[in-house]
């Protein structure tokens, strides 16, 4: 055999097997992961930020609520009426000329004895809780 005769008897065993791994197909994996990895960092750090918005809009909208709720208070407290309910209701102030009574709860009977608790001044409560800590406590 020759050197041309090599080349026949290659040609006539069929077409050569082709490798599974080209250079072309290595150079476009390479390609495609480095694309990959570059743009791997700026899509977290976009992802991020619309999640920062978004908790920046929901406690913008929090605030714009609680500051619609503190205006519509603000125009109450300006208004008259509204000054005279809460003095009556909560501070128990009347007009001069007006006659003003306290209702104690019904369930109550009067004149009915209080609780011991309620009887006894706080400063014995104070003294009693001073004596009972200064004792030992009892060992079992």
């Amino acid at each position: 055999m020759t050197a041309g005769d090599s080349g026949a008897a290659a040609g006539r065993g069929g077409p050569s097997p082709r490798p599974k791994l080209t250079s072309r197909a290595a150079v476009l994996a390479v390609v495609i992961c480095a694309v990959t990895l570059s743009l791997a960092y700026p899509v977290r750090e976009y992802l991020a930020e619309r999640r920062q918005i978004d908790q920046l809009e929901s406690e913008s909208a929090q605030l714009a609520s609680r500051l619609q709720s503190l205006r519509a208070e603000a125009r109450a407290l300006t208004s008259p009426v509204y000054i005279e309910q809460q003095a009556r209701d909560q501070l128990h102030m009347c007009f001069p000329s007006q006659n003003c009574y306290v209702v104690i709860s019904p369930s109550r009977e009067p004149g009915a004895a209080t609780h011991g608790r309620a009887a006894t001044p706080w400063y014995q409560l104070l003294w009693a809780s001073v004596k009972a800590a200064d004792k030992e406590p009892s060992r079992r």
